[in-house]
C-alpha cells in the first residue's frame, strides 16, 4: 500500500480585528488583547439592554492586499478571504502558475450580511424589479471562495463548508483530502464571516452573545462558570496546503504538517443546539485518533472551540474530559475569548500554536465549572507543542477535529 502523503502548512494569511497579517495577530492572541468595537445601532435593529459590542475586523487595511479596483466589486467577506489567501501563497513562495489545479475550500457561518440585507432592503421597499443583479453574485455563500479562485486562477475543486463552529475544521478536512486524493497539489483553505449590525442584533435576540457584566463589559469566559455567551467576530484566515516532498522540492519553509484529520455528526442533536451524547462523539473522536496512530499521551495542547456559550463550551469539555479519562488535560487554548466567534480566528490560532507561538491569558476566565473541570490556559509560558488536538463542535450535531505538528526545518 502507498503510504499516504505527508500534508504540510506553508502559509498563513490573516485578517483580524489586530490588523491584516499573522503577526498583529499573534500579538493579539499573546498579549490576550480584545480589539473590542462598537457596533453601530443607528439602525434600530438592537433591543435597548441588548449587547453592544464584537471583535471586527472592518478597519483593517487591505489595500497591500488587494487592489480597490477589484474589491470593489466584492462584498466585505469576499474582499478579506482574497487579501488573505495573496498573504498566504506569498509566505508560501508560491508562483501564480503553481496555482493552476489549485483546490479552494472556505467555511462560513453567516455569509455576506451586509450584502444580503440590502438586497433584502431594495425588495421589500422598491420591488424585486429594483434588486442590482450584482449584488446577487456576493450575496450566496460561496462567494469569497470563489472570488480566491478567480483572483488567483486556481482552476481545482472549489467548495465551501457551512458548518457553523465545524466549518474551519471540515473545511481543512476537504483541503486535505483534495490533496492526498491527487485531486489537487496545492489546496487554499480558510474560513471567513462579517458581522454587520442586523445579524448582530438577531444573534442578540437569540440570547447567543455575551451579556455585559456589572461594570457593563461583556466578556465571552469560555468554559467558565458564569459564562452568559460569544463575543461575535468576523475576519479571515486562509492557508496553503500541499505535499511536505513538494514543498521541500521548492525549497519552501513547512509551518505545520496535518497529522489527520475527522469529523462526526450527532443526528439528535436539535437544529439550532448542541448535541447532548458526550460519549457518541467522544468515541468518534476516540477512533479517529486510534485508526490514524495517534495515542492521546501524544497530544499537549488542545486548541478549543470554547467561546462562552453555555451548552456549546458543556459538550466540548465533556468530550474532552471522556477522550481523557483520569488522565489531566494538555493545556487548554480558548482563542475565541480574543478572536471572538466566527471568522477565521480560529484556524490561525491553531495553525498558530502549533509553531509554538505564546498565548496570553484565557480572557474572564475566573470560576471554574465544576460540571466541566477544564481550566484554560491561564498565559504562563509553556513549552513548544509536539501534537497539538484542535476540535470545533457545532450547534446542530456537527464535530470536527484535526491533529497538527510543527515540523522540523
Amino acid at each position: 500500500m502507498t503510504p499516504r502523503p505527508s500534508v504540510v502548512v506553508t502559509g498563513i494569511g490573516v485578517v483580524s480585528a489586530a490588523g491584516c497579517g499573522a503577526a498583529p495577530f499573534a500579538e493579539a492572541l499573546a498579549s490576550s488583547d480584545l480589539v473590542r468595537s462598537s457596533v453601530d445601532r443607528s439602525a434600530g435593529y438592537h433591543r435597548e439592554n441588548s449587547s453592544r459590542t464584537a471583535v471586527l475586523s472592518g478597519g483593517a487595511d487591505l489595500s497591500e492586499w488587494i487592489s480597490p479596483s477589484k474589491a470593489r466589486r466584492m462584498g466585505q467577506p469576499s474582499k478579506q478571504a482574497v487579501a488573505a489567501a495573496n498573504m498566504a501563497v506569498a509566505q508560501s513562495g508560491l508562483e501564480s502558475n503553481d496555482l493552476d489545479r489549485a483546490a479552494v475550500v472556505v467555511a462560513t457561518s453567516y455569509g455576506a450580511a451586509d450584502v444580503t440585507e440590502n438586497i433584502l432592503r431594495q425588495a421589500m421597499l422598491e420591488g424585486p424589479d429594483a434588486v442590482s443583479p450584482a449584488l446577487f453574485t456576493e450575496s450566496v455563500a460561496n462567494a469569497p471562495a470563489a472570488q480566491v479562485a478567480i483572483a488567483l486562477k486556481a482552476r481545482g475543486p472549489n467548495l465551501t463548508i457551512v458548518q457553523r463552529q465545524a466549518g474551519p475544521l471540515i473545511a481543512l478536512a476537504q483541503g486535505v483530502s483534495a490533496i492526498v486524493s491527487g485531486k489537487s497539489s496545492i489546496a487554499l483553505v480558510g474560513a471567513v464571516d462579517e458581522v454587520n449590525p442586523l445579524l448582530h442584533s438577531i444573534l442578540d435576540r437569540f440570547r447567543a452573545l455575551a451579556r455585559p457584566d456589572d461594570d457593563g463589559i461583556e466578556t465571552a469566559r469560555p468554559f467558565d462558570h458564569r459564562r452568559s455567551g460569544f463575543l461575535a467576530g468576523d475576519g479571515a484566515a486562509v492557508i496553503v496546503l500541499e505535499t511536505e516532498d513538494a514543498a521541500r522540492g521548492r525549497g519552501a519553509r513547512p509551518l505545520v504538517r496535518v497529522r489527520m484529520t475527522g469529523r462526526a455528526f450527532d443526528p439528535f442533536a436539535p437544529r439550532t443546539g448542541w448535541s447532548h451524547d458526550h460519549d457518541l462523539l467522544s468515541e468518534s473522536l476516540r477512533k479517529s485518533l486510534f485508526t490514524n496512530g495517534v495515542d492521546t499521551i501524544d497530544i499537549d495542547r488542545l486548541v478549543t472551540g470554547g467561546c462562552g456559550i453555555g451548552p456549546g463550551d458543556r459538550i466540548e469539555a465533556l468530550v474532552l474530559r471522556s477522550l481523557f479519562g483520569d488522565a489531566p488535560l494538555p493545556p487548554v487554548l480558548a482563542p475565541k475569548g480574543v478572536t471572538g466567534e466566527s471568522g477565521g480566528g480560529f484556524l490561525g490560532a491553531a495553525v498558530l500554536a502549533t509553531t509554538g507561538s505564546p498565548f496570553g491569558p484565557t480572557p474572564g476566565f475566573t470560576h471554574e465549572d465544576p460540571e466541566l473541570g477544564v481550566i484554560p490556559h491561564d498565559g504562563h509560558s509553556l513549552p513548544d507543542p509536539t501534537a497539538v488536538l484542535a476540535t470545533g463542535f457545532a450547534a446542530g450535531g456537527a464535530a470536527a477535529w484535526a491533529v497538527l505538528e510543527p515540523v522540523e526545518p
